[in-house]
């Protein structure tokens, strides 16, 4: 198990595998995550992803600002193309690469579940990483299956969306893999811990991360990192490990839950322009929501 406490900014690798300059939007909060998660990895790791906004922060062929081998994929495909880059391996005797598979909320709450799902149960060797930023960001912000209650989106416009956002972790969680793991982009050490982790086992390993999305969600760019603590702050994401089927608060949240302390969804929802239809009512549902999950999650951790 890693440390339930994160590593220190200055603890962490100097080595970087993002060079300057990529093709995300201003404020995007996915390089801001992968940066850590390829100082966790390291070089020998080759990373699969459909198309999404990694794509675009991968570049246009032949340049590229991401030191480190990608192979892309369709859209429903990422565990399929993980899972044969993890036999290619295999056959050619090169158990020292690390397959990282990657793709957003619709890439895998929606159209990659089948191949995901699949490759779990098999427990194929890579680590699968959900970056979800609540929308199909890439294509014009639609609604997915992971988009909240109470949000607008192109294609919610006359009214927010009114079901309840996928629980997608304990979909998951019920295939028993090695290792799953929830983070934030707005948590650097939280995510390095587990990405280092996640290197160490073998088997497939799932690590659901919280991205922050400006031009999606509708906050200025400067505020991408304090939206990703309002949402651990308010217990909207929770910070958490399942090693080996022993549960584990960690980080921000595991502080919390020994203070006693959240605050709550107001200020996060007020903060995003996609929430702007919600009322007092929906905002009282909202809050009702995370309050149900935390005190579930509060209760497995032994709180």
């Amino acid at each position: 198990m890693t440390n339930p406490m994160s590593t220190a900014i200055m603890d962490l690798p100097e080595q970087e595998y993002i060079m300057p300059g990529t093709r995300t939007c201003a404020g995007c909060g996915l390089p801001i995550a992968y940066r850590y998660i390829l100082k966790a990895l390291g070089p020998k790791t080759i990373v699969t992803l459909p198309a999404c906004c990694l794509t675009v922060l991968h570049g246009i062929y032949p340049r590229t600002p991401i030191a480190v081998n990608a192979v892309n994929n369709t859209f429903a495909s990422t565990a399929a193309s993980a899972s044969g880059l993890v036999a290619g391996l295999r056959a050619t005797g090169r158990g020292d690469f690390t397959v990282l598979a990657m793709a957003g909320d619709g890439g895998t709450f929606d159209m990659g579940i089948q191949a995901l799902s699949g490759a779990a149960e098999r427990e194929t060797d890579f680590i699968y990483v959900c970056y979800d930023n609540e929308a199909y960001m890439n294509t014009g912000v639609q609604r997915s299956s992971a988009t909240p209650s109470g949000a607008v989106t192109t294609t919610t416009p006359v009214m927010p969306k009114e079901q309840p956002k996928k629980d997608f972790i304990q979909i998951m969680e019920a295939h028993h893999p090695r290792y799953l793991a929830t983070t934030c982009s707005s948590y650097p050490g939280d995510l390095y811990n587990k990405f280092v982790r996640a290197k160490e086992v073998k088997g497939t390993r799932f690590i659901h991360l919280a991205i922050p999305c400006p031009p999606g969600w509708g906050f200025a760019t400067k505020d991408t990192v304090k939206l990703g603590r309002m949402a651990v702050e308010a217990g909207i994401v929770v910070l958490y490990e399942v090693d080996d089927g022993e549960f584990s608060l960690t980080g921000k949240s595991l502080n919390m839950a020994r203070s006693g302390r959240k605050r709550s969804v107001e200020d996060y929802l007020t903060s995003q322009s996609r929430f702007q239809k919600m009322g007092e009512e929906g905002i009282a549902a909202f809050q009702k929501q995370v309050d149900d999950r935390w005190d579930q999650l509060m209760r497995r951790a032994g709180f």
